[in-house]
Order: C-alpha cells, then sequence, then structure tokens
C-alpha cells in the first residue's frame, strides 16, 4: 500500500515534544509520519517508526486499530483477522502484500487491540482502549526510557502510553539488531529508565556487563517473565542506587503488581485486599487470579491467568506457566521454577530454563538447560547436579543438564521459561 499524507496536521498528544530516538534518527512524536489507515485497521508493522506512528494515529484520531509486528502474524492469523473484518495492512515493507481497503465491518471508536504472547497456544485478540492500556498518570519525573519491546505487545504499549501522554517521558527505541548491544545505545543518548523481561536483563548481564554498568539508570523494571531473586540481587549489584520494580501484567488484566522492595514476589498480605481502583489478588488452587479495573473487554470478574503462585513464608513467588511449570516424578510433583530458581542461584549459572522429558518407571524425570555467566567460566553438569542435590529433594534433582553458551530470547524478550 502507499501511506498518504493527511492534509492538515492532527491535534497532538500531551506527550507530542517528547524525543523519540528510533531507526538512526533523533526525531519528536509530531515528526513521524502521518498516516491514512482503513478502519478498523490490523498493522503490521515492518519498523518501529511506523509502529509508533500508527500509535500516535490512534491517539489522534480514536481509529479502531490492531498493531504487531508483521513477523508474529503467519498466514492464518491474518486470514482469521479478515474474517474478524479488519483490514490487514502493511507498513515500512518495501514489498506490501495487502492494500489498505476498508474493513468488513463498522469500526468500533477508541478501541484497540492486543495480541496474547501465545503462552497457551495461538495468540488470542484483547480489547482494550488507551484510556484502560495507560496505567501511569499524575506528574512523573522527567526521564528517558528504553524501549526494547516489540511493537503491538501489552510491555510496549505500557511505555509508548508513558511518552504519548506524559510530557518529559523521551523514548530510546531497541530495535531488534541492536538487541545484543543495547547497553551502548542507551549511554549515548542518557536513558536513565528501561524496561525489560528477566531475559533481556539476564543477557545484557551476560554479554556486556561493563557495557550495562555505564547507562545512567535511575530506574529499572522487570516484568512478563517469573521474577527471582538472583536477577534482582545482580542488577543491585550494577546499579545500587536505582530503583528496581518487577510488574505483574498481561494483555488480559494489565498491570495489577508493582513491587519495588527488591525481594522476588509479593507480600502474602496483599492477598484477597480489595481497595477501590485497584486489582484484587487472589490464589486459587495454586494459580493467580486477578480481578482487575485495567482488564480487557470482555473480562469482567475474577481472570484465571494461567500463572502457578506459591506460598513461600512471607511472599506469593510466580513460578511459572500452570500448564509448563508441574512436572510428575514418579507421583512426586517438582516445580520446574524452583529447580530454575536452585541453579540461577549458582554464581556461575546466568541463565536456566527446567522442564520435564519422559523417562521409563519414573513417567518424568527433571532436565535442564543452562548459560554460563561468561564464556571462560567452567561449568560442568556434576558440579551443578551437587548444587541442586544440596538444596532441592532428590526427585527434583535434574538427571541431565545440556550447557549452552547463549541466552535464546524471542521477539517477545522471553525465552520459554
Amino acid at each position: 500500500m502507499s501511506v498518504e499524507t493527511a492534509p492538515q496536521a492532527p491535534a497532538h498528544p500531551a506527550g507530542a515534544d517528547n524525543r523519540i530516538v528510533v531507526d538512526g534518527a533523533v526525531l519528536t512524536w509530531r515528526d513521524l509520519p502521518e498516516l491514512t489507515l482503513p478502519e478498523p485497521a490490523a498493522v503490521l508493522a515492518h519498523s518501529a517508526r511506523y509502529a509508533l506512528a500508527a500509535a500516535r494515529h490512534h491517539a489522534v484520531h480514536g481509529t479502531e486499530l490492531l498493531l504487531s509486528t508483521a513477523s508474529r502474524v503467519d498466514a492464518a492469523m491474518r486470514e482469521e483477522l479478515r474474517a474478524a473484518g479488519f483490514a490487514v495492512t502493511e507498513l515500512g515493507a518495501r514489498t506490501v502484500g495487502d492494500a489498505a481497503a476498508p474493513g468488513a465491518r463498522a469500526a468500533e471508536p477508541g478501541r484497540l487491540w492486543l495480541l496474547t504472547s501465545g503462552s497457551t497456544g495461538r495468540p488470542k485478540r484483547v480489547g482494550h482502549t488507551l484510556e484502560s492500556l495507560t496505567t501511569v498518570r499524575g506528574e512523573q519525573p522527567a526521564r528517558t526510557w528504553l524501549c526494547p519491546y516489540a511493537p503491538g505487545t501489552y510491555a510496549w504499549w505500557q511505555v509508548v502510553t508513558l511518552s504519548l501522554t506524559q510530557p518529559g517521558q523521551h523514548l530510546v527505541v531497541v530495535e531488534p539488531d541492536q538487541l545484543d548491544d543495547w547497553p551502548a545505545l542507551a549511554a549515548e543518548h542518557g536513558v536513565d529508565a528501561a524496561s525489560g523481561t528477566p531475559t533481556f536483563w539476564r543477557r545484557a548481564l551476560h554479554r556486556d556487563p561493563a557495557g550495562l554498568a555505564r547507562v545512567p539508570l535511575r530506574q529499572l523494571t522487570l516484568g512478563g517473565e517469573p521474577v527471582d531473586q538472583t536477577i534482582l540481587d545482580r542488577l543491585r549489584e550494577v546499579f545500587p542506587a536505582a530503583r528496581i520494580s518487577w510488574i505483574y501484567a498481561s494483555s488480559e488484566v494489565g498491570a495489577a503488581i508493582v513491587v519495588h522492595d527488591g525481594r522476588a514476589g509479593f507480600p502474602v498480605q496483599w492477598l484477597d485486599r480489595a481497595a477501590p481502583g485497584r486489582p484484587t489478588i487472589g490464589v486459587r488452587d495454586g494459580e493467580l487470579v486477578i480481578t482487575s479495573p485495567y482488564h480487557g473487554a470482555g473480562l469482567d470478574g475474577p481472570v484465571r491467568t494461567g500463572d502457578r503462585a506459591q506460598l513461600i513464608d512471607d511472599r506469593v513467588l510466580i513460578t511459572g506457566r500452570t500448564d509448563a511449570d508441574e512436572i510428575n516424578v514418579g507421583g512426586s510433583k517438582v516445580s520446574a521454577g524452583v529447580v530454575r530458581d536452585v541453579l540461577t542461584g549458582h554464581p556461575q549459572v546466568a541463565w536456566a530454563r527446567v522442564t520435564g522429558r519422559r523417562a521409563p518407571l519414573l513417567g518424568h524425570m527433571v532436565v535442564a538447560e543452562v548459560v554460563p555467566t561468561g564464556a571462560g567460566t567452567a561449568l560442568d553438569e556434576a558440579t551443578l547436579v551437587r548444587w541442586c542435590a544440596d538444596q532441592l529433594p532428590e526427585y527434583a534433582v535434574p538427571r541431565r543438564i545440556r550447557v549452552l553458551t547463549e541466552i535464546p530470547v524471542k521477539e517477545t524478550l522471553k525465552s520459554d521459561v
């Protein structure tokens, strides 16, 4: 398709003059391409610049919009979107497959659609509005935020809405090909606040700890995956004066839990605590259940999150997905998340993934993959097995541990833990 130029400059949102570093250029929201989009539009962005332009277009015009990267939407999903009445529109591609024809139904003004991460299967559409995605309100200290997330994800919208709606909230966007050396980009542009998954932070600590330490961070945020004490402690060592936060948020329930005390999990006293305008958090049959004012459309009432929660002493820990965290070893239940935390607690382990493998007699056995802290680190299976045996029951000790050279990461900045 061709991107048309709007005849008149639209009214801009409150953060229109915030600085944006994207695709090698220093811009403001005002400088982004002016788009003409069909309604309802499913925009598949091939570049961060056009993704941001689509977000601004929605903020100004209220066009019904689903935004994603082109790589996250396969042919089957494109057909599903067309069947649901969306005009599938590609932006920023040299070759464009779809024309920007009007959608096959009347648009719903102000509606924003998110695609879930697909951790429970194929991604699903969840309806929101700019208001429900904007969870940071009130005057904020001026900051320059790093935005490493894939466009259109819930975490991406959290950073983007902050910059759109709040003056003084600047953005430095990390493109996919910059993911391995983002600390240099961040240091160059004075990034002092950054949000990422634990995998994102572990990769930075693993690949370039000295470069990471040169970034003048005052605010670090973690979310999107289970957050263990080890990664919090390692970040505290590098940034002793920064505020380190972890957030539990999802497309379905929005931002529901925010913790700043430097400890993994959240206080058990927060369970079943009702307060006007705030989420209510519960644990039912080992699963986190949330009732939230920031929920997606049609999700009123308690929402079963699919995340496993464990009460340990005075904390509630999120250990992983309920369909993947529990491993049955000869009738004994093993939490993959607990074993993972033991492995990452080893001073020479930068990252770990724990799964179950079918085994005769036992049904399943525990296996793991790990990445050592440095290229020259000598890390052998026997050492890690002994480390686990000192802290875990015999049936929970991994029977096979494979050593990898690099921390794997998906487009969502997660690594299937």
